[in-house]
């Protein structure tokens, strides 16, 4: 409302004006709004018919970004030579016959819920190519060359969440697709991520609307995260009162088009910056989880970020993708000296904790069967261990890991050769689990998208792997 203060109107706030309108005219200005731009979106295509019943309304990537090991995590080779084998002993699992690793023991008591395909396969050791071509399902132009750093593009194909974005929007003001943090280059020097963000991890094609929003920051601690965070000279008062002009300025005007989708987008963006109390920015927060909860996942960043992505689950967001790299005592999944020592005293700790964390929360809380859980890398390394006790880059054999939203747990599909080298049965692509996923999520695979130039290309290349549903 309007009140006079001398002789000029002034804008008087209360809380019932913030509820009504959300938040202000300083948001265009933010990082939201480079993330959802202003720049012309394609043509909006409708996705297939979904059958409710068996669809799953979230998936949860779990991304070890830099190469996990396979054959120090779930298929080792315990009678293989020592130079392959290395010192971890398999134990057993829930399910009879099948061994995963014995820093893995909570996930080995869980082997009920998921399933584990032991030969994903695509020979491709580089990892920039692979990261693009495990997170898009495409080719760069030059896969071989492993120092081809280069940003995201427009003309880029889209992350598979990205891709979900599109066809599986949510309600509200939450964006589609959400990435904890962002596909970026890390610096071994410092072992914290460097501002070059890598391609793979954007929208591409399909728009800045599909970008993922990203949390930067410490996850759950919605002030440390910059794209939700207010800029500097910008107060909470200051923001309600630019909301409730904007809103009066916006009032009689008729919107359509470009326009209109501008304003959709900027009340997404306004619904989500500021503190706690404002909106869905709430969802980002973890201060009103139990602290049982919170200890269950671990205080730790991935823990963090994996409770962060149940909540954003629940709240319908169509993808979390978890990229994680980031460690405070290895220079994390790329392990290519001091494999075994990083392993063991972080990286299967972390990972065995947060991740069975999530299987049981979910499962406890009744959404395990719809929220599709996919823990998997750019590729596996290679059998033989290296001088440095290190393992290398290995695309030729890899292990994922898929749980919940429609999987049928409590199998080990595929088998790897005596040394974990090659799959010995079953090989399976990184875009036959994409194929899976776009499935499993109610889309079609083969279901088509428009670039830039509107040419049509499917959402992937790949193939349902049928015996995983």
């Amino acid at each position: 409302m309007l009140a006079k203060t001398g002789n000029h109107p002034s804008v008087v706030i209360d809380r019932r004006d913030w509820l009504r309108v959300g938040a202000g005219l300083a948001v265009a200005e933010t990082s939201l709004g480079r993330l959802w731009g202003r720049d012309s979106e394609q043509a909006q295509i409708p996705a297939v018919p979904i059958d409710e019943r068996k669809t799953a309304r979230s998936c949860i990537l779990v991304y070890l970004l830099g190469g996990p090991p396979q054959l120090d995590m779930w298929d080792l080779k315990p009678d293989a030579a020592a130079e392959v084998r290395g010192p971890f002993s398999p134990i057993s699992t829930s399910l009879p016959g099948v061994q995963i690793c014995e820093h893995l023991p909570c996930l080995a008591q869980l082997t009920d819920d998921y399933a584990i395909v032991r030969s994903v396969s695509h020979r491709n050791n580089n990892h920039t190519p692979m990261i693009y071509f495990t997170l898009t399902g495409r080719e760069v132009a030059q896969p071989n060359r492993d120092n081809d750093v280069r940003p995201p593009q427009r003309n880029d194909f889209p992350h598979v969440g990205a891709i979900m974005s599109q066809f599986r929007p949510t309600a509200g003001s939450l964006p589609g697709f959400i990435a904890v943090p962002e596909v970026a280059v890390r610096s071994s020097a410092d072992n914290k991520r460097a501002r070059q963000l890598l391609r793979g991890g954007g929208a591409g094609f399909l728009g800045t609307r599909h970008d993922p929003l990203p949390i930067n920051g410490e996850p759950g601690l919605v002030d440390s995260i910059p794209s939700l965070a207010l800029p500097d000279d910008v107060s909470a008062e200051r923001f309600e009162r630019r909301a409730v002009l904007q809103s009066l300025l916006d009032g009689g005007a008729v919107r359509s088009g470009s326009a209109k989708q501008f304003d959709t987008t900027y009340q997404q963006a306004i619904a989500l910056t500021g503190s706690t109390h404002r909106g869905d920015a709430k969802v980002f927060s973890l201060d009103d989880e139990p602290p049982r909860v919170q200890e269950l996942y671990g205080r730790h960043r991935l823990g963090k970020s994996l409770l962060l992505a149940r909540r954003l689950a629940e709240a319908g967001v169509p993808m979390i993708a978890i990229h994680f790299n980031e460690m405070t005592r290895c220079d994390g999944w790329d392990t290519h000296k001091k494999n075994f020592h990083a392993l063991e005293t972080e990286l299967l700790p972390l990972l065995d904790q947060g991740l069975s964390a999530l299987l049981t929360d979910l499962k406890q809380r009744g959404t395990l069967d719809e929220t599709l859980v996919v823990c998997m890398g750019e590729f596996g390394r290679t059998p033989k261990i290296n001088k440095n006790a290190g393992r290398d880059h290995w695309g030729s054999c890899s292990t994922a890991v898929l749980a919940g939203g429609g999987i049928r747990g409590g199998q080990v599909l595929g088998a790897s050769d005596k040394i974990g080298a090659y799959p010995r049965d079953t090989p399976i692509d990184p875009v036959d689990i994409h194929a899976t996923m776009f499935r499993l999520m109610g889309l079609d695979p083969h279901q088509t998208m428009s670039d830039r130039s509107g040419r049509p290309w499917p959402l992937s290349t790949g193939q349902v792997v049928s015996k995983l549903l």
